[in-house]
């Protein structure tokens, strides 16, 4: 099927992706042929699980999209609304990917006694890092503009948000919160809709800081805790500025971060 061998083009030209070789490797999905809407978003699904499966990579994947914008035809729509483009794409997958990654953090209660104690553990650490991702990818994103800032303060407000009962979000809903505003938060604020995204969640998270259980503990660990205070003050300092840049982080640069990060992960 034609379907499956653009499938296993695009994967083998992005297991080969560097910083060093974006522009060719851009290139080369460029000229391969797109007549279907379903085809161009299996592209853009397949960029985002090597995103999930390679965070380090999350700014070369962001310069992939970035070149790739302009590149593939507009295909007419099924329900007669918009014209699907790449970026519309994206914009559907970026949010789908979202909520299924919340949707699938915990298993059932019927998935879970297919699991040790230990495997449990193992899977919440990589359904974690895979959300962090996520919101990194997502960040970079709206930095190229391929993103709107309302999708930025959708996701933020949701990753704030507590439950139905009235629970308060989860630790690793927090730690994406913190992670997405500190990608965007210089830009984010550019704007006066930003200003009030950013105002609302940081808000929210500053209130969260301090919930505690009704056994009175804490709701949060202190690292959650130092996560928090450490976004409001970047914020308050003006925000560390992450805006996009042409350079790419060479291959040693990404290898610095992943050995870095490591080092944490074991403290």
């Amino acid at each position: 099927r034609k379907s499956d061998n653009l499938k296993r083009e695009v994967q083998g030209l992005l297991n080969k992706v560097c910083p060093e070789n974006i522009a060719t490797i851009v290139q080369k999905i460029s000229a391969i042929e797109v007549t279907q809407a379903s085809q161009l978003s299996a592209i853009i699904e397949l960029i985002f699980k090597k995103v999930l499966a390679e965070p380090h990579y999350c700014e070369t994947y962001a310069d992939l999209v970035f070149g790739l914008k302009t590149t593939f035809p507009e295909f007419p729509p099924s329900d007669g609304g918009k014209p699907i483009s790449f970026r519309s794409s994206i914009l559907n997958i970026s949010q789908n990917e979202f909520e299924e990654l919340i949707e699938n953090f915990q298993p059932s209660d019927d998935g879970k006694a297919h699991y040790t104690c230990d495997d449990l553990e193992l899977r919440r650490q990589q359904c974690k890092l895979r959300m962090l991702a996520n919101m990194k990818f997502i960040g970079h994103l709206y930095l190229r503009q391929l993103l709107p800032a309302k999708i930025v303060g959708s996701i933020s407000h949701g990753l704030v948000a507590c439950g139905s009962a009235g629970e308060p979000p989860a630790e690793h809903a927090l730690e994406c919160a913190c992670e997405l505003l500190l990608a965007t938060g210089f830009t984010l604020e550019t704007s006066l809709y930003g200003q009030q995204v950013t105002h609302q969640v940081c808000s929210k998270l500053l209130e969260l800081k301090s919930v505690v259980t009704p056994q009175g503990k804490a709701a949060y660990t202190k690292r959650v805790q130092f996560m928090i205070q450490d976004l409001l003050d970047v914020r308050a300092a003006g925000w560390s500025k992450k805006s996009f840049k042409s350079s790419a982080k060479t291959r040693g640069d990404i290898r610095m971060d992943q050995e870095r990060d490591l080092i944490v992960e074991r403290c």
